[in-house]
């Protein structure tokens, strides 16, 4: 029977139609499933490295959940509200009157939708420049070396790889008996949409997305109340800079006009038929790897959110990164113990290493050193001084063991100690590296010198 040609776009994979099925005109080097972070960056390392690739993605925009309902639009709607925050609260005290200031949340939602829609064209720009095969639609296993697709088109597609990637993320954590609605009760992805600022906001759990969309609706006006069942926020915080971090309060009874539930997240792998090919899962329903991101059958590699170790966007890219590079018979690396976290409140809180619990639990002699940034000249000049600088050292070897950042733009401060702690540097090697006067990253390095000697301003 004859086949019908398909079109093909530049950059993109020809596929041949068959009896309404179509098939790849050949085999991939790589298929990867999901175009998240973890795995829209593994097509383009793979593509790079001269495998053929192909991206398969449900959505039909890549990015996945950060890019599209997670990290991205929420850094939008916390810059803006922060703006908005400074605008009604603080511009007065630097000179600066207005005679009303108001929310114009449509507006609002604008600017942070058109930057959502630029960076996933960007992705799907980066994929024609790098030439992998894009395919819009829901993959499932039919063997560990073909994957079918029911394309967002409507028609079928097998996609044939020698090396498949399940990288399809995670999804939003239900609690028993909370129904999501998106509308009164949401999960994150609708609490980056509602369409008017909540009177009342109980957020229902106090990790660091419930965190910062309270600070989001809180800035913009909204009763916000933080919810955790467990005794602390932000477990994985050291527990010094989360008492400067947490607010306190008693058990209530609460009403509330919107309730958003951020339980966690949990991987999502629903409809891959992983049973069909007998890929391994644990309780949590993560898929099992070993250190070269292999599962248990072999061609089928797994990273990200899927697999253990932290949910975290950038971390999920390195996965993948490692992931293609030992698929090409090179050398790959992750250490999970590096993998900075940051909280983007205000002031935000991040972190690499170990806390000061972990430490204790180690048995190592260690030496900290703190330097608030009350005696930090930038943040002075700013008017913006809350927040603490914390290093933890072996006391013998001076080693950095883990730096905890609360600061205005923590996030950005902390990858200096992310390089120091990567090439296993000493607090000294900070202290005595001369840093630019007058700037919050000083605060670093009287930090450090607090830890193996003396600050000097203060």
């Amino acid at each position: 029977m004859a086949m019908a040609s398909i079109a093909r776009r530049k950059g993109f994979h020809l596929f041949r139609s068959h009896q309404g099925i179509r098939f790849g005109s050949d085999d991939n080097d790589v298929v990867v499933l999901g175009g998240g972070p973890g795995g829209y960056v593994a097509a383009i390392k793979a593509a790079q490295l001269g495998l053929k690739t192909t991206c398969i993605e449900k959505r039909g925009t890549l990015g996945g959940t950060c890019l599209n309902v997670g990290c991205i639009p929420s850094k939008a709607l916390l810059h803006s509200s922060h703006m908005y925050h400074e605008a009604k609260h603080s511009f007065a005290n630097h000179g600066i009157k207005l005679a009303s200031v108001e929310v114009d949340l449509p507006a609002m939602m604008g600017q942070k939708d058109k930057a959502v829609g630029n960076l996933t064209k960007g992705i799907e720009g980066l994929f024609k420049k790098n030439k992998v095969n894009y395919v819009k639609g829901y993959g499932k296993f039919l063997s560990p070396s073909e994957v079918s697709v029911d394309t967002l088109e409507g028609g079928s597609t097998i996609v044939k790889g020698k090396n498949i990637i399940i990288a399809t993320g995670s999804d939003v954590k239900s609690l028993p008996g909370i129904t999501i609605d998106e509308e009164r009760i949401v999960s994150s992805t609708g609490a980056l949409a509602l369409k008017e600022v909540p009177k009342r906001l109980v957020v229902i759990g106090a990790g660091y997305i419930g965190l910062e969309m309270g600070s989001v609706w809180g800035r913009l006006g909204s009763e916000v109340t933080v919810v955790e069942f467990g005794p602390d926020i932000v477990p994985t915080m050291d527990g010094e800079v989360r008492k400067q971090f947490q607010p306190g309060g008693d058990q209530t009874s609460l009403e509330a006009d919107v309730v958003l539930v951020s339980a966690g997240r949990v991987p999502f792998t629903a409809g891959l038929e992983l049973d069909k090919i007998g890929v391994q899962t644990d309780k949590a329903g993560r898929i099992l790897v070993n250190e070269r991101f292999a599962t248990n059958v072999p061609g089928v590699y797994a990273i990200g959110d899927v697999i253990p170790g932290p949910m975290l966007a950038h971390k999920a890219e390195e996965d993948g990164v490692a992931c293609v590079e030992y698929i090409a018979g090179k050398e790959g690396h992750v250490d999970y113990d590096l993998v900075p976290g940051v909280v983007y409140t205000h002031p935000e809180v991040a972190s690499v290493g170990k806390t000061e619990e972990q430490v204790k639990t180690l048995g190592v002699d260690y030496r900290v050193g703190k330097f608030p940034f009350l005696a930090n000249s930038r943040a002075k000049a700013i008017d913006d001084a809350e927040g603490v600088v914390k290093i933890l050292a072996e006391k013998e070897t001076d080693k950095i063991l883990g730096v905890h950042i609360m600061a205005p733009n923590a996030g950005e401060l902390i990858h200096e100690a992310v390089l120091a702690l990567q090439y296993g540097a000493s607090s000294e090697d900070i202290a005595r590296t001369c840093h630019a006067h007058p700037t919050m990253s000083e605060a670093v390095k009287e930090a450090a010198m607090a830890t193996y000697d003396k600050p000097i301003h203060i």
